[in-house]
């Protein structure tokens, strides 16, 4: 199931049925930064679908995806087993043919025609209720905190370049639900702009949860807790502790009861090279 984006927008399916939170959630909620498949050191070869059958093997219950090309998100259940939500973050211009042509030069031609998304894979144990999204880095926001920050004019540029986009999905089991947020912040050596989307991304998401509903933040953040002054503070708004790197799983309303921890290089290595240039990410936990 790919659900369809809708910018800015709640999409609740049978919501006047929608559970409050009652009851116990466990949950195990992995983030894993795709690379567009390629591999580190890049070999000119892809592992999409592998890469993607590894993050679902052990039955997660939610897997968080970055930098999954457009052409990729209705491939994602057949893939992984597990039912799958996208959203656009940059649209492809290159249709079917951006398969083939970024299989030739993965490394040049990945974002360029094949576009980027973000998508989040459920276990068939769990119903999806609801989702929505928001663009992170409009052009009203970049003004505003452009400004606010003196960016220079080569950093606003830069900040341009890439859409990013917020994907916030509603699970449930039985009469308990939580909110899982995926995330893929901007890239820039000024962590200020960066801090400005997460900071935008974490308020949203805190109107969309309703009151008590435990709220999961997972995904490729760009940012540290030493680069970062949003990160750290997220723990006076109820969250869990970052992880070690730019990848993190953050939860509010739930105990963080193992991690959050990345895979061992050996978990995605293949020869002399790793899956992705981003370790997986992952955290266990469950209600208090």
């Amino acid at each position: 199931m790919v659900v369809g984006q809708r910018e800015g927008r709640r999409v609740e399916e049978n919501d006047a049925h929608a559970p409050r939170v009652r009851g116990r959630v466990r949950l195990l909620v992995r983030t894993w930064n795709l690379f567009h498949g390629r591999s580190f050191p890049e070999s000119g070869e892809t592992y999409l679908d592998e890469m993607v059958a590894l993050a679902a093997q052990d039955d997660p219950d939610v897997v968080c995806l970055q930098e999954v090309p457009v052409w990729a998100l209705p491939e994602l259940e057949d893939w992984s087993g597990m039912a799958a939500v996208g959203v656009v973050a940059m649209p492809a211009i290159g249709g079917r043919f951006a398969r083939r042509a970024t299989e030739v030069h993965p490394r040049r031609l990945r974002s360029a025609l094949t576009g980027q998304a973000n998508a989040v894979l459920i276990a068939r144990r769990l119903d999806v209720i609801g989702e929505s999204s928001l663009t992170l880095n409009t052009r009203d926001m970049r003004r505003r905190e452009a400004k606010r920050l003196g960016l220079s004019t080569g950093m606003r540029i830069a900040w341009a370049r890439n859409r990013r986009v917020a994907q916030l999905v509603r699970v449930s089991a039985g009469a308990s639900s939580a909110v899982v947020v995926n995330l893929h912040l901007s890239s820039l050596p000024d962590s200020r702009p960066v801090d400005a989307e997460l900071l935008r991304a974490v308020t949203y998401a805190d109107g969309f949860a309703r009151p008590d509903e435990p709220l999961v933040l997972a995904g490729d953040f760009n940012l540290t807790t030493a680069s970062s002054v949003v990160l750290p503070e997220l723990r006076s708004w109820g969250f869990s502790e970052g992880a070690g790197g730019i990848d993190h799983v953050l939860a509010r309303g739930l105990t963080v009861v193992d991690g959050p921890t990345a895979w061992p290089d050996e978990r995605r290595r293949r020869g002399e090279r790793l899956l992705s240039d981003h370790a997986p990410v992952e955290a266990e936990m469950m209600s208090t």
